[in-house]
């Protein structure tokens, strides 16, 4: 078996897992971040880059760089429920430099951060690499046990870092406590096409039981049909008219678009999990993203919190990673710096999919919209609440490397 010996070896090579590596290596710390897959391209990976995170890269000196990359800029948020059109989010006041959502592919933002880490003589990208267990000794973690198409690797590390998504291999093998905070709904994913007389983009769309999220991916729109969980088999036993019927109910102006939906092999479950580990390390390893707390789809936040989570982490482990001084009680600041503004995030989503999206599925009648949000519409300023909320987030990070 080959040994490879690293400071820091993450898990992962999600948002979480290469902006930390990205941002350790640029401090000095000598970093392997493993990919499990040959390349970034993951279906059900989020395409929204929040204003908090583009302001990480102004940081960083490289948002100018960053936003030469195809995107969509998304400067308000706005829905249909029921007759009504609702404004809900209006980005222009969020306190940073860029009061917009770059909606991008989440392969692009990787492939960004991966050009750029690669430059950097610390960073070491290892793909088609999986984690397969940890490797610990006096009830310590020592490092990770990884699988390639070379053999059986070893890598041995003063931190191991799981960023390896909501089915974490390493939280597993770390036996780590999860909390289960339940989700009603599951989200199929396929795409739809285009057209040039689409106009203007509308988020979500709400009436008579159904609930559809369309994301503007350039060419084609990548649309989300939420239903209750499990309830997918028993949809799959008619035939995919009724799917198309589904959509056109909420959404008639698309009767054209899904005359290409031909089977439901075009159309993928996403199963919707909101939970959070208890504790977010142990003695050498420390969780972080949807290893530590996996989000809701709503708001498309979990992008945002993952980061967040690994410029924390950059910020309060680099010096005792580079000192060879690391403690516990160094990632349980991480935890402490991060658990609250997860736990305000997923209550919110909880809310929002237990009060609102659980009432309106199956429930044929026209949907009419809430009070709360029709005073969005009335009171224009009000829209900055939520935008603060989706783009930035509670406390959010900035990168403090010396």
């Amino acid at each position: 078996m080959t040994t490879i010996t690293t400071t820091c070896c993450i898990a992962g090579g999600g948002p979480a897992g290469m902006m930390l590596g990205f941002l350790l290596a640029r401090a000095g710390i000598d970093v392997t971040v493993l990919e499990k897959h040959g390349d970034f391209l993951r279906d059900f990976r989020g395409d929204t880059v929040h204003p908090s995170t583009l302001e990480i890269f102004y940081e960083l000196g490289l948002l100018d760089k960053f936003l030469q990359r195809p995107h969509q800029k998304l400067r308000e948020i706005a829905g249909q429920i029921g007759d009504t059109h609702v404004h809900i989010a209006d980005f222009s006041h969020t306190p940073t430099h860029c009061h917009f959502v770059a909606m991008m592919p989440q392969w692009d933002f990787l492939d960004f951060i991966a050009d750029e880490a690669k430059t950097l003589p610390h960073f070491h990208l290892m793909m088609k690499a999986k984690a397969t267990g940890l490797i610990e000794k006096n009830e310590r973690v020592t490092g990770v046990n990884v699988e390639t198409p070379q053999g059986p690797v070893a890598i041995n590390a003063d931190l191991v870092v799981g960023a390896d998504g909501r089915h974490s291999t390493i939280r597993d093998s770390a036996k780590l406590s999860v909390e289960d905070l339940g989700s009603p709904i599951d989200v199929l994913w396929f795409r739809l096409p285009k057209k040039d007389n689409d106009g203007e983009q509308t988020l979500g769309n709400f009436n008579y039981g159904r609930i559809l999220v369309m994301l503007d991916r350039g060419d084609y729109w990548q649309c989300a049909f939420v239903i209750r969980k499990g309830a997918l088999d028993k949809m799959k036993t008619g035939d995919i008219q009724e799917f198309r019927n589904n959509i056109l109910k909420v959404a008639p102006q698309l009767r054209e678009h899904v005359t290409t939906l031909h089977s439901w092999d075009e159309i993928k479950l996403l199963t919707v999990t909101v939970d959070r580990l208890n504790r977010w390390w142990k003695p050498g390893l420390l969780c972080i993203g949807d290893a530590a707390h996996a989000m809701s789809p709503i708001g498309g936040v979990g992008i945002n919190l993952a980061i967040q989570d690994a410029v924390a982490a950059a910020n309060i482990l680099h010096k005792p990673l580079r000192n060879k001084t690391l403690t516990t009680g160094d990632l349980n600041r991480v935890q402490k710096r991060r658990a609250l503004p997860t736990w305000l995030i997923q209550r919110i989503q909880l809310l929002i999919q237990n009060r609102m999206m659980d009432r309106i599925l199956g429930d044929d009648r026209p949907v009419r919209a809430p009070m709360a949000v029709l005073m969005l519409n009335k009171y224009p300023f009000l829209r900055r609440i939520p935008a603060r909320i989706v783009g930035v987030g509670f406390r959010p990070e900035h990168v403090h490397l010396d």
